[in-house]
């Protein structure tokens, strides 16, 4: 399983995810281009030492980085989306796709994905901060795919309560 964030513009956002893919065990892509210079330190004071505990490719556009993920799916989280990101059944190759955090994707980004999904929130609030957007969808994912680290570091396989 892989995040990628198509063109993300705060570089804390970037360093929390890059540290939330350390801890996971999640390659990070990072779509250019970005809001912010990579060497901002912000980055790294966000991600801390766990920057180098993480994969992380960066790629020049959504073209070049589409190139790069072959037959695998690439699920986008958009609030344009009636499919909850808690009924989508999740595989152990796929790509987990986050918009800018501004605008998301634009409409040809989001035509080359191969699902959309939402995670449900209050009807009252717009959207969640992108790092924890990331981190609620991978752990929704990993758990589903038996992919979960377990206390030890390993890997575990929790019971998926929907498919009792």
């Amino acid at each position: 399983m892989r995040i990628a964030l198509f063109e993300p513009e705060i570089a804390g956002n970037v360093g929390a995810v890059l540290r939330l893919g350390a801890c996971m065990g999640t390659a990070v892509d990072l779509i250019e281009p970005m809001g912010f210079a990579w060497d901002d330190r912000r980055v790294r004071r966000a991600a801390m030492d766990y920057i180098d505990h993480v994969t992380i490719a960066r790629h020049g556009g959504f073209e070049a980085f589409r190139a790069t993920a072959g037959s695998r799916r690439l699920v986008l989280f958009t609030t344009k989306s009636t499919q909850s990101a808690y009924d989508f059944r999740y595989r152990a190759d796929d790509v987990l796709l986050f918009g800018k955090e501004s605008a998301g994707v634009p409409p040809e980004v989001a035509e080359a994905c191969d699902a959309q999904v939402r995670i449900p929130l209050r009807p009252q609030v717009r959207s969640l901060n992108l790092a924890m957007a990331a981190a609620l969808a991978l752990g929704e994912a990993l758990r589903q795919t038996g992919a979960l680290p377990d206390l030890s570091g390993a890997y575990v396989s929790l019971p998926d309560p929907a498919r009792r």
